[in-house]
């Protein structure tokens, strides 16, 4: 098992779901897809909720070109996940999330890891500079500097 580099005080944004039958594999525990499945749930769910991102009708929208996942401890049906965002880096035309997936009452991670949007024109798919009302979210996301 790698080092656990992170805290649930570290995260900014909070969301809670449950897992379901359907995503445990044989082993009796949540399968890896359902993880990566989460990162880019919670992601866009709170993109959307906060007024940044419209996934329908928006000129921007957001490709992830990287993604990666660090696995602690395992989770397995039925159990509440607890999945912590916050944004490491923000770029001109990027966005590195990094997000924190914890156990109910546990401080430290049962999987961490990040995921990169590159946002680019819906329509030409170039990179392009986030409009006013999602960089404001995604600055919101940015963990007070010491």
């Amino acid at each position: 098992m790698s080092r656990i580099q992170t805290r649930r005080l570290d995260y900014v944004h909070f969301a809670r779901f449950e897992t379901r039958w359907k995503d445990n594999d044989i082993y009796g525990h949540l399968n890896n897809v359902e993880y990566y499945s989460a990162f880019d749930t919670v992601i866009n769910q709170h993109l959307i909720a906060a007024g940044g991102l419209d996934l329908h009708g928006g000129e921007i929208i957001g490709l992830c070109v990287e993604s990666q996942c660090r696995f602690h401890d395992s989770f397995s049906f039925p159990e509440t996940i607890e999945a912590g965002l916050r944004v490491g880096h923000l770029g001109r035309t990027s966005a590195r999330y990094e997000l924190g997936l914890f156990k109910v009452g546990c401080d430290v991670p049962a999987a961490e890891g990040h995921f990169i949007h590159v946002f680019v024109d819906r329509e030409g798919r170039r990179p392009c500079p986030p409009h006013d009302a999602l960089r404001q979210v995604l600055e919101a996301l940015c963990p007070p500097r010491p």
